[in-house]
């Protein structure tokens, strides 16, 4: 059994997926197998996955390549939840397919994790690149390691490709929501951080890209409004303990009530009365 399986869910991104995959490949750690989950492409993936199965990843040692395909759902969530379901890792380790690893990504994690024997999640820092080009991340202030949950409450300070996780861990929270289409990483993370410490590599092992493909985070031109609805389903069944639920409810209703007053500026009326009652409603 491989000590770690890595996740990868795509969908129409048979170029970059390649390059995900090849990253993957080059790791230092070879105790791992690939498991790619494909969301109903129509594109040349089937075939790129045909190739790179075919060449076993070539390198020190063959790596068990698992490829499974389903119609597109749309729901990212459900599509890493899909592939997870078939790892038989102790890890699992995350990465979209627009992504990259650095080569010693895996084996640092490892390690990180032999050294801090009772943490169950880890992730690393990213470098940024919009069209190949680095994008500074001088104005990210924020929590990223041990009790992180109420930054993380804020927006998703956890890039989903630079995590590693004990299964148990997942298991145990069940996996993402597989209902939302746009922030099901936050409203995870926020389940995990609400009760576990998180370890932090402050080192540059994941690449995260962005350019002209299209990208669900940018799908609607927004994104708080989905964090709003992943936040108050939590909320709605008292899932956070103690003071963790009042601090919970303070920041959704600050949440509701600037996406309100965004309404108001827009003369989106019924809704802004809407997010004004739901501040009111949640405000402790």
């Amino acid at each position: 059994m491989p000590l770690v399986s890595v996740i990868i869910p795509t969908y129409n991104r048979s170029a970059l997926l390649e390059e995900a995959v090849r990253s993957v490949c080059v790791q230092t750690c070879r105790d791992m197998e690939i498991i790619v989950a494909d969301d109903g492409s129509f594109d040349e993936t089937a075939g790129v996955l045909r190739r790179l199965k075919k060449e076993s990843c070539s390198g020190p040692g063959t790596l068990p390549f698992i490829f499974l395909r389903q119609d597109h759902r749309g729901m990212p969530g459900q599509v890493r939840n899909f592939a997870a379901a078939s790892a038989s890792g102790e890890y699992l380790a995350f990465l979209d397919c627009d992504d990259l690893w650095k080569p010693g990504k895996l084996a640092r994690q490892l390690a990180f994790f032999q050294e801090n024997p009772d943490l169950l999640i880890s992730h690393t820092r990213e470098i940024w690149l919009r069209e190949g080009k680095e994008v500074s991340q001088k104005g990210q202030k924020h929590r990223r390691q041990g009790d992180v949950f109420e930054d993380a409450l804020d927006k998703c300070i956890i890039g989903p490709s630079t995590v590693m996780m004990k299964r148990s861990l997942y298991e145990e929270f069940g996996g993402f929501r597989e209902d939302l289409e746009i922030a099901e990483d936050y409203e995870f993370w926020l389940r995990i951080t609400a009760a576990h410490p998180v370890g932090y590599l402050d080192e540059p092992l994941t690449v995260k890209r962005a350019g002209d493909w299209d990208q669900l985070s940018t799908k609607y031109g927004y994104i708080e409004i989905f964090r709003i609805q992943a936040l108050r389903g939590l909320v709605d069944r008292s899932f956070f303990p103690g003071a963790k639920d009042i601090t919970a409810r303070k920041v959704l209703s600050r949440k509701c009530d600037i996406h309100a007053r965004g309404c108001r500026k827009r003369d989106r009326i019924s809704e802004a009365e809407r997010y004004e009652a739901l501040a009111k409603q949640y405000h402790s």
